[in-house]
């Protein structure tokens, strides 16, 4: 990284002297101001409460341009991902670099097949949980416990240790997110299965028992894959920043994903999907629509449009136009094209595009406006949403991990603040 030949410089209205500060330039996207040397020289921090204009790292992993809509994994756009590439080819591409061969992808399958069993005490571990326990505590605590049955690949300063954790994290997750949603309806763990692909044998794990024969449609294999792959990373979000900044004071790559997953549990950001699905279902049908528009203009009202607008893009989520194609799909293939909630979205969609007050600020449907309807029809709980995200951010999660401990300059994330407490008192005074 080598600062371009333009400079920044920052002048000061009650007459402290100027300051000069580099400017770094990337192959895409805005250059960035470096301000590492600000408080040396002149005692003073920049405010920038979350971080909307602070780049906090350096990566060639992912690029969003959100004025354009448009998301490339490794300079490969999401809709070509999408349409040629299966997920395991997405997270090949996303951990190193470039997609994989035919070999190369075949040799990353069997050993994301042969890892994705796990320790058969876990199962033990997940008895101590109430039956009633949410999937994404059990998910946030047994994904942690990983780094007590796998001691051998913690050593974070090792490449091959951490290639070994990528490998064994994006193999189980799987496993242990249907083993959570089994615990959580009293049945059986199901084993995964090393002739499956990754989107087939989750589902198998997910919803097959001991009592018939399991059978699931390419289809749907698809669409979940598209699922995976639509979110398997997107940039410095809070969950992924979460997990540089637990990786930045040294802990393992298992707490690491743990802290993402904890993360991603809000509903601001992971449990987006399930709320614009409980939203539908509150409206109930297209002829109440209106009134919920004006709710929604109101103020007031307190009523919030889900599924709708993004904090970073500004024009048609690029895999809200992808997860509305699958949600067709899906749908067709179920026979569940007259799907009163899919109809319900559909109208819904319409009429905010089609209304100035939506339009003028740019709240367009986003991907999660459409996976919650695919995932419903998918037979998967809206308790378990958030950990189908997870799933599939763990590979862009681990990627950007192991970015950052291989990044030389990589320092433990310390945030500074702008004080606005007591100046100091006497505690004396208290007690007078």
């Amino acid at each position: 990284m080598t600062p371009s030949d333009v400079k920044a410089t920052l002048s000061f209205s009650d007459n402290s002297p100027s300051v000069e500060l580099p400017i770094y330039k990337g192959t895409m996207g805005p250059d960035a101001i470096d301000i590492r040397s600000l408080y040396s020289q002149t005692g003073k921090f920049t405010y920038d409460p979350g971080f909307m204009s602070t780049a906090s790292c350096n990566s060639a992993i992912t690029y969003i341009n959100g004025d354009k809509g448009e998301l490339l994994y490794r300079g490969y756009s999401i809709d070509e991902l999408a349409q040629n590439a299966d997920f395991l080819e997405t997270c090949y591409a996303l951990l190193k670099g470039d997609l994989p061969t035919k070999q190369e992808k075949q040799k990353f399958a069997e050993t994301i097949a042969k890892h994705a069993l796990v320790h058969e005490q876990m199962q033990f571990f997940f008895r101590g949980f109430r039956r009633d326990a949410h999937p994404m505590a059990i998910l946030t605590a047994s994904v942690g416990a990983l780094s007590a049955f796998y001691h051998d690949s913690l050593n974070i300063n090792d490449p091959y240790h951490r290639d070994v954790s990528a490998i064994r994290i994006i193999a189980k997750l799987p496993t242990l997110v249907a083993m959570a949603y089994k615990y959580s309806v009293g049945q059986p763990f199901v084993y995964p299965r090393n002739d499956l692909s990754y989107s087939a044998n989750f589902m198998r794990m997910m919803f097959s028992n001991p009592c018939e024969e399991y059978w699931v449609s390419d289809v749907l294999v698809r669409a979940l894959d598209r699922i995976l792959i639509l979110h398997a990373d997107h940039e410095q979000n809070a969950s992924t920043s979460t997990v540089r900044l637990a990786g930045s004071s040294g802990a393992n790559p298992f707490a690491c994903i743990a802290a993402g997953i904890a993360c991603l549990w809000g509903p601001a950001h992971g449990g987006a999907n399930e709320a614009s699905l409980n939203m539908l279902k509150e409206i109930g049908s297209p002829d109440k629509i209106p009134k919920f528009i004006k709710q929604v203009k109101d103020k007031n009202s307190n009523v919030k449009l889900m599924g709708f607008g993004h904090r970073v893009y500004k024009n048609y989520d690029p895999r809200a136009k992808l997860m509305r194609e699958t949600c067709y799909e899906v749908l067709n293939e179920l026979g569940l094209y007259n799907d009163p909630l899919f109809k319900l979205a559909m109208e819904l969609e319409k009429i905010a595009l089609e209304d100035q007050y939506f339009v003028s600020r740019k709240l367009y449907p986003n991907v999660d406006f459409y996976s919650g309807i695919v995932q419903r029809a998918l037979g998967i709980p809206t308790s378990m949403f958030t950990c189908i995200f997870a799933m599939a951010r763990t590979v862009g999660w681990i990627a950007q991990w192991s970015e950052m401990i291989a990044e030389p300059d990589q320092k433990i994330g310390r945030p500074r603040q702008l004080f606005i407490g007591y100046i100091p008192r006497s505690a004396k005074q208290g007690n007078s």
